[in-house]
């Protein structure tokens, strides 16, 4: 059943809510008229915006977006295949403020959160390392080339433990070394080619090692190059560039076992590292997570 309205403005149409198979059709004037007469309607679960015009869809959409829990976008690329905008998707909200929700209803993924009991904990970094089986920062370490004679990356998941770490030494970092960095990638960003470019940048002192060639000693100052247990390095994780290294400095890395995660189905489990790289002057030059697969 559809409702035509002569009057838009009628309380009824923007109060009154008919669950079942009802719509009501009113008019606007202009996109702005249309984004005051939805916020009438003091909440809503979800809306559709249909227009093929992008710049009509960022007015409409920012517009009545703090009115609705969903804005489904229509246009002719997906309206063929769209199942409308009655179909909650369970990883997004489904709920508008006020009366439709208060802001999302009690179904899908995120309505879990409802369910559980959630504890903020305080403590410091040893702590919370052993409460939450997550090394934290601050946290003590274990030097296990000193302490052991062995170097992390030889331990399987047996006996690997969180807080195990390596220091590498210093690498001095040359300008020849940038130079054919640069050549070799194609990556002649006047920041490491062109030393008065460099200079004039608020960011660095002159030329500076690229972020990526600094990445790459990094994994050779940590490394141990024997087959095991260590299987692969799959990926970074929050990589940061925090201070330039310019010719001349040199950087060390520091990297810690952080979290250790085993699956039951194989025999190879997760191990994330924290890693650090630092200069001379022990300033942070980059922050990032080396995320490996390790022999149970």
């Amino acid at each position: 059943v559809l409702l035509s309205w002569a009057n838009p403005e009628a309380e009824e149409v923007h109060s009154l809510e008919a669950f079942g198979p009802v719509s009501s059709v009113i008019g606007y004037t202009d996109l702005a008229d249309a984004v005051r007469l939805a916020a009438r309607g003091g909440g809503s679960l979800v809306a559709t915006v249909c227009t093929n015009d992008p710049a009509v869809a960022q007015q409409l959409v920012t517009g009545i977006a703090a009115h609705h829990g969903r804005v489904l976008m229509l246009n002719r690329e997906d309206a063929r295949s769209s199942t409308g905008h009655g179909s909650p998707v369970p990883h997004l909200v489904h709920g508008g403020p006020g009366r439709a929700g208060g802001g999302e209803e009690l179904g899908g993924i995120r309505s879990v959160m409802h369910h559980m009991q959630r504890t903020a904990i305080q403590g410091s970094p040893n702590m919370l390392t052993a409460v939450t089986g997550l090394w934290h920062t601050g946290a003590d370490r274990n030097f296990t080339l000193e302490t052991e004679g062995q170097h992390p990356f030889r331990k399987s998941l047996a006996t690997l433990h969180i807080g195990d770490a390596i220091r590498s030494e210093l690498r001095e970092v040359s300008l020849e070394e940038i130079t054919k960095f640069a050549n070799s990638t194609g990556d002649t960003f006047y920041a490491h080619t062109n030393q008065e470019a460099a200079a004039a940048n608020p960011f660095f002192p002159g030329i500076v090692a690229h972020g990526y060639l600094l990445l790459s000693w990094a994994a050779g100052l940590f490394v141990e190059p024997a087959p095991g247990p260590v299987l692969a390095n799959y990926g970074l994780e929050n990589l940061r560039f925090i201070t330039p290294v310019a010719a001349g400095d040199s950087i060390r890395v520091t990297l810690t076992a952080k979290k250790i995660t085993p699956r039951e189905t194989d025999e190879y489990g997760e191990v994330a590292w924290d890693a650090v790289l630092t200069n001379q002057n022990d300033e942070i030059v980059a922050t990032y997570d080396v995320l490996t697969l390790v022999e149970k």
